[in-house]
């Protein structure tokens, strides 16, 4: 603690108000070693944002560790990734501040949830692409670290970025609304574009954003595919040729057996959604082909493309509701959300252990069959059940989501070493995470394919921030 640091926290109650600074961030789900916090800061603004950056950055008292809603589960919730930083919880910076459903975007605070934007969508022609996480979940944050969507990864869907620099400059990149004229959503602009210097970065803090809203399907239908284990390789065979063939309309998702079960299978068995929409016509025809392919494939043990039709269904419930999240509703009552963790959202940090680890892997019947072996080496080795879903991003790549879900009282160790494991293990067959939990991102390095881009990055960042007033420790 520097000995500005009680002036700074006071001129931080006299701007936003005493009961607006605490001292507790609480816990994560997660169990991540907790960092030092000198405090937790709530403003209202992005005016406020700006001002507690002249406060704390001016002063040379604290960093700032910026969040936006704190469900970062899995990768550290709120926790920062370094030690003796202000947190500032973005949560009640939750305005739509402007939205244009026939143009195609919205203007949206870090606290803005993709519940809250399902719910202003609701009947219009547009949509957000949205996670199959819970409602309550923020857009913003979820795309600043590359998350992924139903649709496709979500940073594809920031168009322009309102940010604090760290000497507290307001500034806005890429594509903004124009109240004089119309133009475009363009998110590049002129000249260099300067979106993504601020994703997975620490050199400013975000403090809204245009976001694209999606054109709404016409007709969705999603075919649920079910294989054993021992036909990872010629599943993934088919549904890559269905990828790059054009007849998957959405991000495809395979679960292990594990994850599986939060879908309702219980049989030991792989889970694949497959997502087909358009016109009601192209719908069906496109179902008919993937039925009579996967039919003839011999490789699926059930083919089914009526789920959500029919209500004596024994997946009926869960399917409707998969429908419903491509269609841009992530269910606002989390229904399917807490089947799956088995408690609502607003409990995981309190008493679930749970841990994410999120590689890239090639779409190739060989690498994911690799992972999957890799995983399930780890989890033995470490007795931590392991699950997988792997989201396909094209025709090449899988987002492979490792899931981790452990006793919070017995086995909070053995998660971690299991964490650990799956780092190295991964990292050294080429599998390289594209997102960090608070406690690996020394491993940048490691992780990165050419050491210049990564000392560029750093110069950028000893530019505008010189003394690493913003974030310290992530990703940079």
């Amino acid at each position: 603690m520097t000995d500005n640091l009680p002036a700074g926290l006071d001129a931080a109650r006299a701007l936003v108000g005493p009961d607006r600074v605490t001292s507790d961030l609480g816990n994560n789900t997660g169990l991540f070693r907790r960092r030092n916090v000198f405090g937790v800061v709530r403003p209202r603004s992005a005016k406020d944002v700006q001002r507690l950056t002249g406060i704390f950055g001016g002063n040379g008292s604290a960093a700032l560790h910026a969040f936006s809603t704190g469900r970062n589960w899995g990768l550290g919730s709120r926790e920062p990734a370094d030690e003796n930083v202000v947190a500032l919880d973005l949560s009640d910076l939750d305005e739509v501040r402007a939205i244009d459903v026939d143009a195609g975007w919205a203007v949206v605070e870090p606290g803005v949830t993709q519940g809250r934007m399902a719910e202003l969508l609701d009947g219009t022609t547009r949509m957000m692409n949205v996670t199959s996480s819970s409602a309550h979940s923020s857009v913003l944050g979820n795309a600043l670290d590359r998350g992924v969507g139903l649709r496709h990864q979500r940073v594809e869907d920031l168009m322009g970025l309102e940010v604090v620099l760290p000497d507290g400059e307001l500034v806005r990149v890429g594509w903004w609304p124009d109240s004089q004229r119309a133009t475009a959503v363009y998110p590049h602009g002129l000249g260099p574009s300067l979106v993504q210097l601020f994703v997975q970065s620490n050199l400013g803090i975000v403090t809204a954003a245009t976001v694209g809203l999606l054109p709404r399907p016409e007709a969705l239908r999603v075919v649920r595919l079910e294989f054993e284990p021992d036909q990872l390789a010629d599943a993934v065979g088919h549904l890559r040729r269905w990828v790059a063939q054009g007849l998957v309309s959405a991000v495809l998702k395979v679960y292990s057996p594990v994850a599986a079960r939060g879908y309702g299978i219980t049989s030991g068995r792989f889970l694949a959604h497959v997502c087909v929409d358009g016109t009601a016509r192209a719908v069906d025809a496109l179902v008919d082909v993937i039925a009579a392919e996967a039919g003839d494939a011999g490789v699926f043990a059930e083919v089914s493309t009526t789920d959500s039709a029919d209500p004596a269904a024994p997946h009926h419930t869960v399917t409707t509701l998969v429908e419903r999240s491509y269609q841009g509703d992530p269910d606002v009552t989390d229904a399917v959300f807490e089947a799956k963790m088995g408690m609502p959202a607003d409990q995981l940090d309190d008493r679930m252990g749970f841990l994410f680890f999120l590689p890239l892997v090639p779409f190739t019947p060989d690498h994911l069959s690799a992972a999957d072996t890799l995983m399930r080496g780890i989890s033995a080795e470490t007795g931590i059940v392991c699950g997988a879903t792997l989201n396909v991003l094209g025709p090449d790549v899988v987002d492979f989501v490792v899931a981790m879900r452990f006793d919070r009282e017995r086995d909070a160790a053995a998660a971690h070493r299991a964490l650990d494991l799956l780092y190295e293990r991964f990292t050294e067959a080429g599998f390289l995470p594209y997102r960090f939990d608070i406690d690996h991102h020394d491993w940048i390095d490691r992780c990165d394919h050419d050491p210049t881009a990564r000392t560029f990055a750093r110069r950028l960042k000893k530019l505008l921030d010189p003394t690493s007033v913003i974030a310290p420790g992530r990703y940079f």
